[in-house]
């Protein structure tokens, strides 16, 4: 695990690098701008930043993945990658080994003990593929060398620096996914920030490799982002013209599910629904057809944390399968 000798090793490395003018010759202007940002806004050492920085150089590998996302699958190509016997067999014996700690989380945040393990699950494989980038190329990569989301992923390398400053983390070892995510439930730099908690009091807050700080971390996400415990995430539709004509892109609840069904929303047989919750009709395509939802507010939580409808519906019926199996 990553611990006080890692951290220890790791603080200095931003706060005390040293280097010679030359350094900032092979930088940009837009990146010497942000470290001016940096030293300004947040006491940086400058010197420190333009080494770290000219050390980074534009990675291909990273600009072609994040143009081809899973997300982009159609429902049919996506669901088989992740929905396996293989990850179901892992998830329940993750859920074995953490049964107490997934069980404080529940308790604590609402957040049941099947979405934290889908989550993970679907994410990293419980630990088994954290990544193979260095998050800080990952990130001056996408922050100034990609830019349809250059100014995202520049305030993400700014959180990324913060965030390595204040948890005595390394810059330079910290792996994770071409976007930058890291940890069991591969955070971005921000959400670490913001949502990480140390859920076993030991004073770190550990999501690299500390599977219960994880955890909690996941629950206190869903939570913060407006999880409602004991209600439902989705409603499968039946496959109607009806419901085809309702279906729309986008992740937004927009309608009532009254106002659905004045639209010609077609619920399955004795389903009880509150005709004021907001809601949303979804489709995933199949070869042939496709699958009608109904996404609810806590289905529209779960993007919040991969803005994608195919990853929240991944996510459930993953978390569904495990509950039904455990």
């Amino acid at each position: 695990m990553l611990k006080q000798l890692t951290r220890s090793i790791a603080a200095a490395a931003l706060l005390t690098c040293t280097t010679s003018y030359a350094a900032t010759d092979a930088l940009t202007a837009e990146q010497l701008a942000f470290i001016d940002e940096l030293v300004v806004e947040h006491g940086f050492e400058r010197e420190a930043l333009a080494a770290l920085l000219s050390q980074t150089e534009p990675n291909q590998e990273i600009l072609d993945a994040i143009q081809r996302p899973w997300e982009a699958k159609p429902w049919h190509q996506y669901y088989p990658i992740f929905l396996t016997e293989k990850r179901l067999a892992a998830g329940l014996e993750f859920w074995q080994e953490h049964a107490e700690t997934l069980a404080r989380a529940e308790q604590q945040f609402g957040v049941p003990a099947e979405v934290i393990v889908a989550i993970i699950g679907v994410e990293t494989f419980y630990g088994s593929y954290l990544g193979k980038y260095q998050v800080l190329d990952a990130l001056t990569t996408l922050g100034f060398h990609y830019p349809p989301r250059q100014t995202f992923f520049r305030s993400e390398l700014k959180e990324f620096l913060l965030l390595t400053r204040a948890e005595k983390l390394s810059p330079t070892e910290l792996k994770g996914s071409y976007a930058g995510a890291m940890g069991y439930g591969q955070f971005i730099s921000s959400s670490y920030r913001h949502y990480a908690i140390d859920f076993d009091a030991d004073g770190v807050r550990d999501l690299l490799s500390n599977p219960v700080d994880a955890i909690g971390s996941v629950a206190n996400y869903f939570l913060k982002n407006g999880w409602r415990p004991q209600q439902r995430v989705a409603v499968e539709l039946p496959a109607t013209a009806a419901n085809a004509d309702l279906a729309s892109d986008g992740l937004k609840l927009t309608a009532t599910i009254a106002e659905l069904q004045k639209q010609g929303l077609d619920l399955p047989e004795n389903t009880e629904l509150d005709g004021d919750m907001k809601a949303k009709v979804f489709r995933f395509e199949q070869p042939d057809d496709a699958d009608y939802w109904l996404g609810l507010h806590n289905f529209y939580v779960i993007t919040r944390y991969n803005r994608s409808p195919l990853y929240a519906m991944v996510v459930h019926q993953f978390s569904q399968q495990l509950a039904a199996a455990r």
